[in-house]
């Protein structure tokens, strides 16, 4: 809140006689000079426009914390406050506040894995998934983990069938833990993988989204890409 400060204002007090016998007292006249008329207008302008300027940094709860268990078909769970599924959690991934939940069904969990899926409403290709595959206690070579989880998503085939440019390589967390980092830049469409082995299972966190997505949305999708991890004992 702007402050105004100020010395008091000097008034004119002028008198005259009109006639020797009638005295007569012009009343006194009181006026602010140029400057500090000048200085106010300015002070009240540039309050106004503090209180009504918007925020200029992005909310720090742009994202929700997801806990996925990798169990069963009937374990869809949720994000954030469940303490019990936050318990048993397997893996993690950060989720763009206002995206949507898709329920994986028994068969999707049953063919390929899928165990869950975030999706943005306004544009439902641009999406994040994580698919499991239990009995995998390393990670075979990068192509061949690549090739195999193709084999059961037609979207990837498709993607690396026509992919413009794909790079690949590995990383390790602060564990020590080894992670497939794969980035294919398709026909109109952008992907990010991170695969990983713990608990005897394999987990592979996709991130896609269309080409105009991608321009317009890469710092968030590259965000929830980073965020993948497993938790809990190996």
């Amino acid at each position: 809140m702007a402050t105004l400060s100020s010395s008091p204002s000097p008034s004119i007090l002028s008198s005259s006689t009109a006639n020797p016998k009638t005295p007569y007292l012009k009343p006194p006249l009181l006026f602010f000079p140029k400057p500090l008329t000048t200085a106010l207008t300015t002070a009240l302008a540039t309050t106004t426009l503090l209180l009504t300027s918007p925020p200029s940094s992005i909310a720090s709860d742009a994202y929700n914390v997801y806990y996925g268990t990798a169990a069963s078909a009937a374990n869809y769970g949720g994000y954030g406050g469940n303490s019990d599924k936050k318990a048993s959690a397997e893996y993690v991934y950060d989720v763009p506040d206002g995206w949507k939940e898709r329920l994986v069904s028994k068969v999707e969990k049953g063919t390929n894995g899928t165990d869950s899926e975030f999706y943005n409403p306004k544009k439902r290709q641009e999406k994040e998934y994580l698919t499991f595959l239990a009995g995998f206690r390393q990670l075979a070579p990068k192509d061949v983990i690549l090739n195999n989880l193709a084999l059961s998503d037609v979207e990837l085939q498709d993607l690396i069938a026509g992919a413009d440019s794909l790079v690949s390589e590995e990383k390790k967390d602060e564990n020590g833990q080894l992670y497939y980092v794969y980035e294919i830049d398709g026909i109109g469409k952008h992907s990010l993988i991170a695969v990983t082995c713990a608990k005897n299972k394999l987990y592979a966190h996709f991130v896609n989204a269309p080409a105009p997505e991608w321009k317009r949305d890469e710092d968030t999708l590259r965000h929830i890409h980073e965020s993948f991890k497993t938790v809990g004992s190996s």
